[in-house]
């Protein structure tokens, strides 16, 4: 099925207009529950309710507020929509920086994008990205939201990705230090040794949600009658130190060899 265009933009990189459609990039694939009665199996919903009084409160009657202090800030709907950002179709390019300098706690989602009528600039601006090794820095508006992101090639075409702002960061200086010993030169040899033994190339195929399908199919044998086995959750035990914890690893991954 082909993939379905969720909004239309146009890149604006200086002077340089490049109309483009945003596509999803990832998509949630998360197993979701309906909430049921215990006793009658028929879905539940759920309700506002005034806590002092246990009443319910219509969703018309809820208004929205901040809390400030010892009371809550009132906004009403028409003060937020002033506040909103102005609807827009730009995504404004400010400056370039190397593709390495941004660490991955900025990121947050990813969107391809596609040329939507000028596909020779599209692609051209697509190739100079890959040459220069850098990405761009965007702002734009989207349904009544401001994002803040890079722009990057990747296989030819351009992604968007949405970044974090900088309240949202936890700088690395604000981490506790760590108070254990420094590593010895045998544990970092043996620690380059397993890196080393599982080196490979990256196949997406290989990385499945486990967890998901075994729930899919769960269901999917109790809702034809059966009654699936259930395994038993196993704690594992902590190592009792880094080299015996390598020393196994590596041991493991030659006997894993040997019998293949």
């Amino acid at each position: 099925m082909a993939a379905r265009a969720i909004w239309q933009g146009v890149l604006h990189v200086g002077s340089e207009r490049v109309p483009v459609k945003l596509y999803s990039a990832v998509e949630d694939r998360t197993v979701h529950f309906r909430l049921l009665d215990g006793k009658k199996g028929a879905p539940v919903h759920q309700q506002l309710v005034d806590p002092s009084s246990d009443e319910v409160v219509a969703y018309q009657d809820v208004q929205r507020g901040f809390a400030s202090e010892d009371r809550f800030v009132v906004l009403k709907k028409d003060e937020l929509d002033a506040l909103a950002p102005e609807p827009s179709r730009d995504i404004a390019v400010a400056h370039f920086v190397d593709i390495e300098r941004l660490g991955a706690e900025w990121y947050v989602r990813p969107y391809y994008l596609g040329p939507d009528g000028d596909d020779e600039s599209y692609f051209a601006l697509a190739e100079a990205l890959r040459q220069s090794g850098k990405e761009g820095l965007a702002h734009w508006a989207m349904r009544g939201h401001e994002y803040t992101g890079v722009l990057r090639e990747r296989d030819g075409y351009l992604m968007l990705v949405t970044l974090r702002h900088a309240g949202e960061v936890i700088e690395r200086d604000e981490l506790p230090r760590p108070e254990g010993r420094a590593h010895t030169d045998k544990e970092l040899k043996m620690a380059e040794q397993l890196i080393a033994a599982y080196e490979d190339e990256f196949d997406p195929a290989a990385y499945k949600d486990e967890y998901r399908e075994r729930v899919l199919q769960f269901v999917e044998q109790k809702a034809k009658g059966k009654r699936p086995r259930l395994k038993k959750v196993v704690e594992k035990r902590s190592e009792p130190s880094l080299t015996d914890a390598l020393a196994r690893s590596l041991a493991g991954l030659k006997k894993d060899r040997s019998v293949a």
